[in-house]
């Protein structure tokens, strides 16, 4: 199909529609867009992508998010080249249609528009004269209540949809391995790998970590290369330290499963109040470190505080020292370690599942 060729679009069955674009990102937000999605395919609904190129592969092997039917894709039409007219006269034919916001925002002609917000910044979400006019019948979803919380401040309601987390009761003997995981780069809400790499080094200082691995895994674009440059440097040739880019979602799944601790720096140093884009929306990769029996640390701000209850199924930490002082403790007590554990898959199962998510899909969009 040629990019500016207009698509017709077969009746009868019900259309939902995403533009993001992230996609080439391909992170946990692309993740929880497009569960929604694959909730809306098993409703009964039709499929549609505007992107300039089919990502089925990616969503499989990255997201492990496998559509049932075949998904159309259509060139991006949201490009400034792009005409008002068709723009309009295409999305009309769309029962949904969901939008991931960079800020720009456009008529929409679909029956219903859904604005999903990952990001509280609030440059995403300036609602001058304009952009009033142009969002007057969206709607807006929120990825977690830190989400919701700011957005509501900035004048804009919404609802909240929690991803999902597959299960698991496939345990595998763990390894003295700690985990971290987020994309590779310097700039918005850094997961911050050069803490993590600086407090393993000082961690190995005591004995009972000598023999620990540090694994920093994670998306990396062509961009970012630098930035990972940067952190080998601070590495040093520190065998123990370990960098895993651009892993599949098989191999991510193994680290999880192996790993006996996770750490999460998203956002380390930042005053949420102040820069809320700047530290974790939610925290998708703790919640699936929670799930794989790893127990999980995360620094205390923004969407971590929804989902870890300190010392029961995780922990929060304000700075180094203490995240410090927790692993030299809790590395010696096996029966605290497996208590924390168990409540934390407990926890992912009773508000994480999928059955919880699809309900939360169906009740919120008023299926």
């Amino acid at each position: 199909m040629k990019k500016n060729e207009k698509t017709c679009l077969p009746a009868g069955r019900k259309k939902a529609a995403l533009y993001d674009p992230y996609l080439d990102v391909m992170g946990g937000g692309e993740k929880h867009i497009l569960s929604i999605l694959k909730a809306l395919e098993e409703k009964g609904y039709e499929i549609h992508i505007f992107w300039d190129e089919n990502v089925d592969e990616k969503m499989r092997e990255i997201l492990d998010v496998h559509f049932s039917n075949k998904v159309v894709y259509h060139p991006n039409i949201f490009k400034q080249t792009s005409s008002f007219f068709n723009k309009y006269f295409l999305i009309r034919d769309f029962d949904l249609f969901f939008y991931m916001t960079d800020g720009s925002y456009f008529f929409s002609s679909a029956k219903r528009t859904y604005v999903f917000a990952m990001v509280p910044d609030k440059k995403l979400y300036d609602m001058n004269f304009i952009n009033r006019l142009k969002t007057s019948m969206f709607q807006f979803i929120s990825n977690s209540r830190f989400t919701q919380n700011h957005l509501e401040k900035w004048g804009i309601k919404s609802s909240v949809i929690y991803p999902y987390i597959d299960d698991d009761n496939n345990i595998v003997p763990k390894e003295k391995t700690i985990l971290t995981i987020g994309r590779f780069f310097k700039h918005l809400h850094s997961k911050r790998q050069d803490i993590a790499i600086k407090t393993f080094q000082e961690l190995k200082k005591n004995s009972m970590f000598q023999d620990y691995t540090l694994i920093l895994a994670g998306g990396l674009k062509q961009e970012d290369k630098s930035y990972v440059q940067e952190l080998q440097q601070l590495a040093g040739n520190d065998s123990s330290i370990i960098f895993k880019t651009n892993v599949s979602h098989d191999e991510l799944l193994n680290l999880y499963k192996t790993s006996q601790f996770y750490w999460h720096f998203a956002g380390y140093g930042i005053d949420e109040e102040d820069h809320p884009e700047l530290v974790e929306h939610l925290g998708v990769s703790p919640l699936e470190a929670m799930m794989h029996g790893c127990v999980t640390f995360c620094y205390g701000a923004g969407g971590p505080k929804e989902i870890i209850r300190h010392g029961q199924n995780g922990f929060l930490f304000k700075n180094t020292t203490e995240l410090l002082e927790m692993m030299n403790s809790i590395v010696t007590k096996q029966d605290l370690r497996e208590k924390v554990i168990n409540q934390a898959r407990n926890f992912v199962r009773a508000n994480f599942s999928y059955e919880t998510f699809k309900k939360n899909v169906i009740r919120e969009l008023s299926l």
